[in-house]
């Protein structure tokens, strides 16, 4: 009834035939919490993701897509500056304050809508932003046109308000433009997708260029769904396991609507759709019904959870559609960024990126046949530190994720022949240790 709703309003509009334009619109679709185990199009059985398998089937999906930060805002600031987060001045995650004067992104940081307004495209940013709620760090003051959303790390999906367990007062956080709105009881993931849609209901084949940045609060604490996407799965199911599916199952069929409007309007064949998590899933006690290390959320096979920086909590669904450059059913298994896609769709819009940027255009790979742009990558979160060089990693300190004790040490793992990181092969290979040692402090 959601989707269809959409979609008989679309139905009676004019449609111009696709064809391609100079520069392609953009959108990118941004999860909170969801590990590469929450997907059906990577394998997991009880998932339902049609829509996101749809994109996936039509386009490219990466299976060592990584995120620079294993945690929100130094992710997302990674992917609207280019930069690692510590360069990006957001290695931490920020505060959420009733005041609404946290500093985040820097007052004229060159940011990927900014770059691209430039370029003569229009913005919009709906959803999660959590990189700032003073004026100068807003995205309204970051390159976006238009803002509906919310400021803080989460917001109860029924209230819209902040809360935690203590210190910090419940607050009301849901703005248009700079302005307060109330839509409660409106549910927060149909609310997003309600206004991503109506922007794009606004836009015409060979009109002005634009970019979305869609960023859903799911399936991150608190978790709440609908009786309706519950219902698709049977009771049966672990209850966490079952919410967290039921909270996915929204966002996927968020993305069916954008997809089928996209078609509708005639805008599919030349915009490009790209969709990846901010980190993997969690464990967090504050997430399970009765307070335990939470497992609702999966990735996948691999070790830890969001916090950490084995593969768990860095290595995280990616799925990029172009119909009319990219050929569908593509797999791709070299090891991309999140900070890759600023230059890269700089670079599509006929653009170049600024200086000072760490992410590189990933075209050559991508179109041509070519390797991924990196030789090496570097993450760093609380104490912890790891860098990547092709199939070796080497960490400085780990843990199992948020909360959980920091282990001291040096790991050296090898991703091609033990992707779970069981094993410690740093006493066989002290020579790579070294070298590897050498380009961790460098950013």
């Amino acid at each position: 009834m959601y989707r269809r709703q959409f979609l008989s309003a679309l139905a009676a509009a004019p449609l111009a035939a696709q064809r391609p334009s100079a520069k392609p619109n953009f959108i990118v679709i941004y999860t909170d919490d969801q590990g590469i185990g929450d997907l059906a199009c990577y394998g997991s059985p009880e998932m339902k993701t049609p829509n996101l398998d749809r994109m996936a089937a039509s386009g490219i999906r990466f299976t060592d897509w990584h995120t620079n930060s294993p945690v929100c805002s130094p992710s997302r600031a990674s992917l609207l500056t280019g930069k690692y987060p510590q360069n990006a001045g957001i290695p931490q995650i920020l505060t959420s304050k009733p005041d609404f004067n946290v500093s985040g992104l820097r007052q004229g940081e060159a940011t990927l809508p900014g770059e691209l307004k430039k370029l003569g495209y229009r913005t919009a940013a709906v959803g999660k932003w959590h990189l700032g709620s003073a004026a100068h760090s807003t995205p309204l003051a970051q390159g976006f046109d238009r803002h509906f959303g919310f400021y803080s790390g989460w917001i109860d999906y029924y209230s819209h308000r902040y809360y935690t367990l203590g210190g910090t007062p419940v607050f009301h956080d849901l703005w248009r433009d700079g302005k307060e709105v109330f839509e409660e009881p409106v549910y927060q993931t149909e609310l997003l997708t309600r206004e991503a849609n109506a922007f794009l209901d606004r836009q015409r084949p060979g009109a002005d260029p634009f970019f979305l940045y869609l960023a859903y609060g799911a399936p991150h604490y608190p978790m709440m769904a609908p009786e309706k996407y519950l219902s698709r799965f049977p009771a049966s199911m672990d209850r966490d396991r079952r919410e967290h599916a039921a909270m996915v199952a929204a966002v996927d069929e968020g993305v069916g609507v954008i997809l089928d409007t996209l078609k509708a309007r005639g805008l599919d064949n030349d915009t490009v759709v790209f969709f990846q998590a901010d980190n993997g899933a969690t464990r967090e006690e504050r997430a399970d019904h009765r307070g335990r290390p939470y497992r609702g959320g999966s990735n996948g096979s691999f070790r830890g959870y969001k916090g950490s920086l084995w593969e768990g909590g860095i290595r995280v669904p990616g799925l990029l559609r172009w119909p009319s450059r990219i050929q569908p059913g593509q797999v791709k298994d070299g090891l991309g960024v999140t900070m890759d896609v600023m230059p890269t769709f700089l670079k599509w819009a006929g653009g170049t990126a600024p200086a000072g940027v760490d992410g590189a255009d990933m075209s050559p790979w991508l179109f041509d046949g070519g390797a991924p742009p990196h030789d090496y990558v570097q993450w760093q979160y609380e104490g912890l530190k790891a860098v990547r060089r092709g199939s070796w990693k080497l960490m400085e300190n780990w843990r199992d994720g948020l909360g959980t004790p920091t282990e001291q040490g040096r790991r050296l793992s090898n991703l091609a022949e033990d992707p779970r990181e069981e094993r410690n092969w740093a006493d066989r290979n002290p020579q790579l240790v070294l070298e590897l040692e050498k380009l961790l402090p460098k950013w």
